[in-house]
């Protein structure tokens, strides 16, 4: 059983309970949630409520989400890039379009599913089997640098920097259009589409503070080389605010449109900086720009 509580806040009072918790990262449906809040796993103030109840300031929610029969993660023997890698952690550069964990439809050849061929049981637990040693994510079609914890105890300190915002995280990026100032940031809430659940949006309801700043490397006619440093880490927060301010990211056919030549978006994780769970140090790796990166600049600078 996963239980979470949640204590409703002044401002998110009179939101729909169903609706509030679809907007949440908790990897349910909102289908998923009325059913949880009819079969009585979700309580609010230890009563249970129908799915359209109207949350109070101070409320408190129970959620009990029950264990569901998962699949077999299997080890696979599927080459990927080691950056470093010690007793306690390890950086990978993830290719575009390798999927991070196992999810419906993608079951196997994700990066999870070669982290066990290589590191076996060690590799953090926290996450449960589908996201063995998964600390933080990447979009399947971002490369890039992705952190891996080998044991619960570097998982725990890692994730607490990410939280507290004092993980380095630096992409490079190809946007649509050209800009006016050198260097920018972006600080707007992003929350789930409530038109489309599958989408992230820029909205105040059922949001999270998000900030990217971002800095001009090059100017290619209609089209810019962006260095962006997340503050925060939101789902897809560098393809939603760009796409916000009108200049989505370039390929990227969910918030954007399609780009000949290049499968998703031209987004890579470039640097990534961390204290060392283990000896305090802080540690910085950078990747080079991939292949498919560099085959874009080469054809939009023509």
């Amino acid at each position: 059983m996963n239980n979470i509580t949640i204590i409703v806040k002044k401002e998110l009072e009179g939101f729909r309970l169903d609706k509030y918790l679809s907007g949440l990262d908790l990897g349910l449906t909102r289908t998923a949630i009325q059913g949880l809040i009819e079969e009585g796993n979700i309580l609010v103030n230890g009563k249970k409520v129908v799915k359209n109840y109207k949350q109070k300031n101070g409320d408190i929610i129970n959620i009990t989400i029950p264990e569901t029969e998962e699949f077999e993660v299997v080890a696979e023997n599927i080459p990927i890039e080691i950056v470093y890698e010690d007793e306690d952690l390890l950086i990978v550069n993830k290719p575009k379009g390798m999927v991070v964990h196992p999810a419906n439809g993608n079951y196997t050849g994700t990066l999870v599913n070669a982290l066990l061929y290589r590191c076996g049981d060690n590799l953090s637990t926290i996450n449960g089997d589908i996201r063995r040693g998964i600390i933080h994510r990447i979009d399947k079609n971002t490369s890039g640098l992705l952190i891996v914890a080998k044991n619960d105890n570097a998982h725990i300190v890692l994730a607490e920097q990410i939280k507290d915002h004092s993980f380095t995280r630096e992409y490079e990026a190809i946007v649509w259009g050209r800009f006016q100032n050198t260097k920018g940031t972006i600080d707007l809430p992003i929350g789930r589409s409530h038109i489309d659940r599958k989408k992230m949006c820029v909205t105040d309801r059922n949001s999270k503070r998000a900030v990217t700043h971002y800095e001009i490397i090059e100017e290619y006619g209609n089209y810019t080389h962006l260095r962006l440093k997340l503050e925060t880490g939101r789902t897809h927060q560098i393809r939603v605010h760009m796409a916000h301010i009108g200049h989505y990211v370039l390929g990227d056919d969910v918030y954007g449109k399609a780009f000949n030549g290049i499968d998703g978006q031209c987004l890579h994780a470039k640097k990534i900086g961390f204290i060392h769970p283990a000896t305090g140090q802080y540690m910085e790796f950078e990747s080079p720009l991939p292949e498919y990166f560099i085959k874009i600049i080469r054809r939009i600078s023509n």
